[in-house]
């Protein structure tokens, strides 16, 4: 189900989005009418907008119409984009008239299984937005799943870990949760989780020395365990015990705010 400002999209006004590509999104889970982190999702959307287009979103009428397709019983994910139809290649640096975008779909059952991923130098262009240009970071998805891989992890110019490709990540070293320091995209589920348990920001390398357990989060799967990077293995039942499955009862434990 997708709709435009609250009526069904036409192809020529998704034509712009597909085309030209220029916009920003935010996508959340709804379960039973609510939305865990549902302000940040707001702030984002707003910050974002004045960031890409100059302009801040209403954050109720983006409520109003993310209600639209929002189930009230059960779960979905909701992907909210905000773009300019009227945008084109030539004309992108004209006054922005951007325009809500609501897409609706089924959200999966049960915790995702482990991923396995493989670091990749790599930097995505203005980290601290989420852009609708997301050829950057498929692309290293891509070529790490040909690679036999699940998923990238970025490493930036100066050797830190930053972010997967859709996901943030985090670490444990001794029971306490570690962020990585860097240029990454700051997730809602990553927000949420660092409230519920604190834990320190450090520079962290691809060796990973002195790291007990590495984990994703991202706000449609929430706390995901990472069971390899490149040829390091952890074992998945001593990273539950570890310390991930509490992180993943604290974010679950996260009340959701009504959509």
């Amino acid at each position: 189900m997708t709709e435009l400002d609250g009526r069904p999209v036409t192809a020529e006004e998704l034509q712009a989005l597909a085309l030209t590509n220029y916009g920003h999104f935010t996508t959340m889970l709804v379960e039973d009418g609510r939305v865990r982190g549902l302000g940040l999702h707001l702030e984002r959307l707003e910050r974002d907008g004045e960031a890409v287009f100059g302009v801040r979103p209403d954050r109720e009428r983006v409520r109003e119409l993310a209600r639209r397709q929002a189930p009230a019983r059960g779960a979905a994910v909701l992907r909210v984009t905000l773009f300019d139809p009227a945008i084109d290649l030539g004309g992108v640096g004209g006054t922005a008239s951007p325009r809500v975008l609501v897409t609706a779909r089924p959200a999966g059952s049960g915790v995702p299984g482990p991923l396995r991923v493989r670091t990749v130098r790599f930097e995505r262009e203005v980290p601290q937005v989420k852009s609708v240009a997301l050829f950057g970071v498929l692309r290293q998805r891509r070529l790490a799943q040909r690679a036999g891989f699940d998923d990238a992890l970025f490493v930036d110019r100066d050797g830190g870990l930053t972010e997967g490709a859709t996901w943030n990540v985090g670490f444990l070293c001794g029971g306490e949760a570690v962020w990585p320091r860097g240029g990454y995209l700051p997730g809602t589920a990553m927000a949420l989780l660092r409230a519920a348990v604190g834990g320190v920001d450090r520079r962290m390398g691809p060796e990973l020395d002195g790291v007990d357990a590495v984990f994703a989060t991202n706000a449609t799967t929430g706390v995901r365990t990472v069971a390899a990077v490149d040829g390091r293995e952890f074992d998945v039942r001593a990273v539950e015990a570890a310390g991930l499955a509490r992180l993943r009862a604290a974010y679950l434990e996260v009340p959701g705010d009504p959509l």
